[in-house]
């Protein structure tokens, strides 16, 4: 949680955790955003907010009379420390890294829109379960109309641009283009001075599909050209298998997570599958994420970890960096 939040967002904070329905929840989420305040300190809390909105609104969405007359997006199940979504246009190697990175095992061909619907599948980074989520390929023609809603509730996502194709960089800005249509902006890195509640940016790792495919190295220094100051593209082969671990850490890093173990006294630290909690987080968020009910009886902690002596006793707002190791003590 960043520092030096106003005692009117805390209040307002309290009072969402208290909620139950959807859209009593989603107007204090609304009214959290606005009382938040905009700088570098809260870019990842913005985002988080505006995430927690769309999925909100999703939900309102499916759950109004008629809402399958329409045809809504399809609800799929949320698993892992977040979720990252496949975006590219038609036969950009999408589905061909989601086989590359998990155990999923979607039908790969060298012809456009196989993919119709979102396939799933789980990468794991460093003990960290990720749910990737292959999406269907955006085009100048065609996107379908529940994309946006799918890629806008999204955590991160990773942007595929086909290294053997001539006309990736016009391929890639017509994907870029028809999704600002939809108020939603890719970016590597996360403005933090937007007041629009409405204006979802997500943050993105742009993969150089391909790169084992003839003239792919040429194609690779345009893309970098073209996109200089927005995206630097990482060269992945999911044939050749190249690349794959870097795009896989970069795709993690883009979640803004930190990896908490936690120990119970007297007993060895449980390193089996860490805590995530974003980055920020302090002892209390933490013991909000492992159950509600530490939330009020939270009295102090002990911490092995960064910046700090090892075993050193703590206060509830002690903020937690990556991999500390964290025994609670509740009253």
């Amino acid at each position: 949680m960043p520092a030096n939040l106003p005692p009117q967002y805390l209040k307002v904070e309290d009072e969402y955790r208290g909620l139950t329905r959807p859209g009593e929840r989603l107007e204090k989420l609304r009214e959290m955003f606005r009382l938040l305040p905009k700088h570098k300190g809260t870019e990842k809390l913005q985002s988080d907010l505006k995430t927690k909105m769309s999925r909100l609104k999703d939900e309102i969405e499916a759950a109004a009379p008629g809402a399958k007359k329409h045809g809504g997006a399809p609800r799929l199940p949320r698993e892992g420390a977040g979720r990252i979504v496949l975006v590219g246009p038609p036969n950009s190697g999408k589905s061909a890294l989601l086989a590359a990175l998990t155990n999923a095992r979607p039908t790969v061909a060298p012809f456009p829109f196989t993919t119709r619907a979102p396939q799933l599948g789980i990468l794991d980074v460093e003990d960290v379960p990720i749910q990737l989520v292959d999406l269907p390929p955006v085009s100048a023609d065609f996107m379908e109309p529940w994309l946006p809603g799918l890629i806008r509730s999204a955590d991160a996502a990773i942007l595929a641009v086909d290294l053997a194709s001539d006309d990736a960089a016009d391929e890639t800005e017509a994907v870029l283009a028809l999704l600002a249509g939809k108020g939603i902006e890719l970016v590597e890195e996360l403005p933090y001075d937007v007041e629009d509640v409405e204006a979802r940016h997500v943050k993105v790792v742009a993969a150089a599909t391909k790169a084992d495919a003839p003239g792919a190295e040429g194609r690779l220094e345009v893309i970098r050209e073209w996109f200089a100051g927005r995206f630097s593209p990482l060269p992945v082969s999911a044939e050749a298998a190249q690349g794959l671990e870097t795009l896989a850490e970069s795709a993690y890093h883009s979640l803004g997570l930190i990896r908490i173990f936690t120990k119970v006294p007297g007993r060895p630290t449980d390193r089996s599958r860490p805590f995530t909690v974003p980055v920020g987080s302090t002892v209390l968020d933490l013991a909000r994420e492992i159950h509600r009910d530490l939330e009020t009886s939270l009295k102090s902690a002990r911490i092995w970890g960064t910046g700090v002596f090892e075993g050193q006793s703590v206060k509830r707002d002690h903020e937690l960096h990556d991999r500390d190791v964290v025994e609670l003590h509740a009253s």
